[in-house]
């Protein structure tokens, strides 16, 4: 027993199944008070593999995502926002506006929460293994202008292609030249109807023609995103302020 023990045991670490070696013992003793069949055993076993290398799975395709922060929805506080639904971005966080092929557009004013929503609803992709990228909407140009001058850019817009969704945040922030506008565009034409694409802004939609400063680009881009796209408009204080807010409303 000893001698098939050990080799057993070399085996497990030269396969790296380190769960199963942690589990072993507890899992031999299950199998002798239960009475469990050899394949029992060793699915019991196997399991404890699957279930770390699933953790891991989501833990890196969280940080490949590049999210600003962690922040869920289970964080956000609806109370303090009542102008959003929170039945309907938990039905967002179930995905099926992916499978759609759908859009979404957070719009508000600065501090309403428009970035933690997208992006809790981008960790609920990125925790269900589907392909998830999160930018700001400044670096975005900026790397897609780099790409080129480098004479790369096709193979950029595929990249941010790619995503099955991909989270474009803070539009309108900064004012987006016309030949820029044009490489917004590309991509957004890349993906419309193909992948969902959530969008954060602070602007209403008739202004998105000085931030492109081209309406016409501007209109063809609008056109594309709002097609297949839920807006949610968020009217309410800074969402960073409230505990500044809230102490103020106890001291008054």
């Amino acid at each position: 027993m000893n001698s098939s023990y050990s080799k057993l045991i070399e085996n497990l670490e030269y396969l790296k199944l380190s769960q199963m070696i942690t589990h072993l013992d507890e899992t031999i003793d299950f199998m002798n008070h239960n009475q469990l069949s050899f394949a029992e055993t060793l699915i019991k076993l196997t399991d404890y593999e699957i279930d770390m290398k699933q953790i891991n799975m989501v833990k890196s395709m969280v940080k490949v995502a590049a999210f600003p922060h962690l922040k869920e929805v289970k964080d956000f506080d609806f109370l303090f926002q009542p102008s959003i639904n929170k039945e309907q971005i938990l039905d967002f966080t179930t995905l099926r506006f992916i499978e759609r092929k759908e859009n979404i557009v957070f719009l508000g004013s600065s501090g309403v929460g428009k970035t933690h929503l997208a992006t809790s609803i981008g960790i609920a992709a990125a925790k269900k293994r589907t392909s998830t990228y999160f930018i700001k909407c400044n670096d975005l140009i900026l790397n897609l202008k780099k790409a080129k001058l480098e004479n790369r850019l096709e193979a950029r817009l595929k990249h941010y292609a790619k995503y099955k969704l991909l989270i474009i945040d803070e539009i309108g922030y900064l004012p987006i030249d016309a030949e820029d506008a044009k490489l917004f565009f590309q991509l957004i034409d890349l993906r419309y109807e193909a992948k969902s694409t959530i969008l954060t802004t602070n602007a209403n939609f008739k202004s998105w023609g000085d931030i492109f400063q081209d309406p016409k680009i501007a209109n063809e881009i609008l056109d594309r995103v709002l097609h297949h796209a839920t807006v949610i408009n968020i009217v309410g204080d800074s969402y960073r302020l409230k505990d500044h807010i809230q102490i103020e409303n106890k001291k008054s």
